[in-house]
């Protein structure tokens, strides 16, 4: 089976992010996988291992991604792919990424293609629809199990609190949901043989692809954090006494009533 999983180099939000100039500052910040393409990266590799073929990561951006490549390999990932755009295209958006990924995809004969539900940093969802549209292969969404019978493919996923079951075919493009897996540490022998393992280099002028054809269609304005929450209060006294405070408060201050 012909298994490819979409990767996206992302802010780890465990640590502090800070801002300058309604940017985030990224020297010195950490930075992770997706935390939902790692289940569909575990997911990839169950499913190799089950019905037998290749995986093979691929992400979009500079050559700091090769980290985070690598440690899917070490992960058990086949190969890696990085399509370097960092002097190519200055912006990225969801019709940009996925109309790169789509060119070098076209002739790949992909059985099944994963990603993540979200990226934690903008959280649009947009990239895995928008990309199956474009190969014109069926697509699910935030799914917390894949069950594969030949050609035949039978899905859980996740709606609103409940779940939906969904019988479709390959080839097939899912987005992970958590809950889908628990992604694996990669393992010392896993960091080693990733080392050894095939990380192939793309640009766009690889893929015949002009810049002006994948230019962002959307424009970020500002980037800012959320407010800072106030400290809770415990109100005092007798409980009709609390109460009537409360009720003045949710009036006066909060303004809700």
């Amino acid at each position: 089976m012909n298994i490819y999983v979409l990767v996206k180099r992302t802010f780890d939000t465990e640590e502090k992010i800070v801002l300058n100039g309604g940017a985030i500052q990224e020297d010195g910040a950490e930075f992770i996988i997706n935390p939902y393409d790692e289940y569909a990266i575990e997911e990839a590799i169950q499913v190799r291992d089950a019905q037998g073929g290749e995986v093979t990561v691929v992400t979009i951006g500079g050559e700091d991604a090769e980290k985070q490549l690598r440690t899917a390999l070490a992960m058990g990932a086949d190969k890696a792919v990085l399509i370097n755009t960092e002097d190519d295209v200055e912006d990225l958006d969801q019709y940009s990424v996925a109309h790169i990924l789509a060119e070098y995809l076209k002739d790949k004969d992909a059985d099944l293609i994963l990603g993540g539900n979200v990226a934690i940093d903008g959280g649009s969802g947009q990239v895995g629809p928008r990309l199956a549209e474009l190969l014109g292969i069926n697509y699910v969404t935030t799914i917390t199990n894949l069950e594969i019978d030949s050609d035949t493919v039978k899905i859980v996923r996740d709606v609103e609190g409940d779940s939906e079951v969904i019988e479709t075919s390959l080839p097939l493009l899912v987005t992970a949901q958590q809950g889908l897996n628990e992604p694996r540490y990669p393992s010392l022998p896993g960091i080693m043989k990733a080392k050894k393992k095939p990380l192939e280099e793309l640009e766009l002028d690889d893929l015949d692809i002009d810049e002006d054809d994948v230019e962002a269609k959307t424009e970020t304005v500002e980037i800012f954090l959320p407010a800072e929450k106030e400290a809770g209060r415990v109100l005092q006294g007798e409980l009709k006494d609390q109460v009537k405070e409360l009720v003045q408060l949710l009036h006066t201050e909060a303004k809700v009533i």
